[in-house]
């Protein structure tokens, strides 16, 4: 475990390589003693700097949950993020990509919590109870660390590699879909990348929730009713560049696209 001191320049450092867009080595190559609760406090630093700055928590997503993700990256288990309002992306906008340092796209089948959800013991049934609409959504995730050498503690440290999200116009209520039998397809430029089924993301996208309720609730931060929850992805995540045209589509939900510039 580290000292205060150590999880603050950590903090510091990821928020300059974020603004600076000057990525850093590994974390456990200089700090070989941080664990997952310096990670974790690491990254509420910075929660608390950007609410600090005017920005507002507007959701929260996990992080690792398909077994392509896991082995993408190297991990065995989901981490957990902050969503801002500052970082909605929106279809009819076209994205940056000069604003990020190693941008890559997932899609999601989402959550819009319409009541709080219990945290310590939340089930799936709390979860399918608190969710008003299930949506198409894209996450854009990018790391502060070089190219993508990441372990947990590196990306939960940042934010669970989160840089933005969208969601489609598609609305459906839990109880009408089966959510654990939606397919999705990934596209850039027109041609398919990626494909799976919502049932990747721990059997069923709902249990990631639970999880995330459960797994936050001890660091004192609840899911509440207004939030958007992003499960994780149900494929591997797959790079952007600019000119890319991107497109996921949901079967029974819809579809949400991005352009980046």
């Amino acid at each position: 475990m580290l000292s205060t001191e150590s999880r603050f320049e950590i903090a510091d450092r990821l928020h300059a390589a974020e603004k600076g867009f000057a990525p850093l080595d590994p974390l456990s190559a200089r700090y070989p003693d941080i664990d997952m609760v310096d990670a974790y406090e690491i990254q509420l630093l910075n929660v608390r700097r950007r609410v600090l700055a005017g920005e507002r928590v507007i959701g929260h997503k996990v992080g690792l949950t398909a077994k392509a993700m896991q082995e993408m990256l190297g991990v065995d288990e989901p981490d957990y993020g902050h969503l801002f309002d500052t970082c909605e992306l929106r279809e009819d906008e076209p994205v940056a990509c000069s604003r990020f340092l190693l941008p890559r796209v997932e899609m999601e089948v989402s959550f819009i919590l319409g009541a709080d959800l219990p945290g310590f013991g939340c089930t799936v049934e709390d979860v399918l109870a608190a969710t008003e609409f299930v949506v198409p959504s894209i996450e854009l995730i990018d790391t502060r660390i070089k190219d993508w050498k990441i372990d947990l503690v590196d990306t939960v440290s940042d934010n669970a590699s989160y840089a933005g999200h969208a969601i489609g116009a598609g609305r459906v209520r839990p109880g009408d879909i089966d959510l654990t039998a939606i397919d999705a397809t990934l596209s850039i430029n027109g041609d398919r990348v990626a494909e799976g089924c919502s049932d990747a993301v721990l059997g069923h996208p709902a249990r990631a929730v639970a999880w995330l309720a459960r797994t936050v609730d001890s660091f004192g931060v609840r899911l509440t009713a207004g939030d958007v929850v992003l499960p994780g992805s149900c494929t591997r995540a797959v790079d952007v560049r600019p000119g890319d045209q991107v497109k996921a589509e949901f079967g029974g939900l819809g579809s949400v696209s991005l352009q980046f510039t």
